[in-house]
């Protein structure tokens, strides 16, 4: 299938501001893309791009005072198939994992590991090991939080989600991580664009989506606490130990989001 994707972002600034975004697709879906995928201005900005330690495709501007206006708009090619269910994967032991892998096993901002892990091992270290084990976390956390667009918070931690039992889907993908961390399985976050394919659509404005991949079997799977359930249409954007490393934007000064659309649906 053909999926069409694209956003307007509306930033103001009251001095120059430097910023980081994570708004262009992961290289690993570039090969798919059947439209060019930049970022445009709506005034003068130069951009540099670079590749940060996650293999994200990021950019640096410096936004002027007043309104700036960043977007996008892409087509790209879709399987159409929904997220695979590892069911026979396997889980390593940790002297197995490549070094590179072991970082995702590491408490970070928003996966504060400390604070759950006797919580984990006790509900669930009886839990078979492997795709089983992350299946039953996930239930858990699907179970445990209510979504609610009224109670986001980006102070929010995994262990604040856990005890507030509601949230938006990064506090859903951040306790399942903290939870898949605790038990020893590598977890990493996720963002991008998922649209309502194949399922009822959302009343809610469109916005981008927060899932997460764990390391399993030689390779990481792709895994959605908040739905619970394989979707069609996902467009990754950035992988990283949380929210922090995947942030859309990263101003380092002020910097208030006045504008802020997301399209992500099917060509017919």
């Amino acid at each position: 299938m053909k999926i069409r994707a694209g956003f307007h972002l509306g930033y103001e600034c009251i001095q120059p501001t430097p910023m980081l975004l994570v708004l262009n697709i992961h290289p690993s879906r570039r090969a798919d893309l059947l439209s060019e995928q930049v970022l445009t201005f709506d005034r003068p900005i130069e951009a540099w791009e670079y590749t940060d330690s996650f293999n994200n495709a990021c950019s640096r501007i410096v936004a002027p005072p007043g309104l700036t206006t960043i977007s996008t708009s892409f087509e790209i090619y879709d399987t159409g198939q929904a997220d695979v269910v590892p069911t026979e994967a396997v889980q390593h032991a940790i002297k197995d994992l490549p070094d590179e892998v072991l970082v995702f096993l590491l408490g970070s901002r928003y996966c504060d590991t400390d604070r759950l892990s006797d919580f984990a091992w006790e509900t669930f270290s009886s839990t078979p090991l492997g795709w089983a084990r992350v299946q039953a976390i996930c239930d858990f956390v699907h179970n445990h939080i209510t979504f609610d667009y009224q109670k986001a918070d980006v102070l929010r931690t995994a262990h604040g989600g856990f005890t507030d039992k509601s949230g938006v889907c990064r506090d859903f993908a951040h306790l399942a991580m903290a939870l898949c961390r605790c038990m020893n399985i590598p977890a990493r976050y996720c963002t991008g664009y998922l649209g309502d394919i194949g399922v009822p659509a959302d009343p809610n404005p469109m916005d981008f989506s927060a899932w997460f991949e764990v390391f399993l079997g030689g390779h990481w799977h792709t895994v959605d606490a908040r739905h619970n359930t394989p979707r069609i249409g996902r467009i990754l954007m950035a992988t990283g130990r949380d929210a922090t490393d995947v942030a859309m934007s990263t101003a380092f000064g002020p910097a208030k989001l006045s504008r802020f659309e997301v399209i992500t649906e099917e060509v017919p």
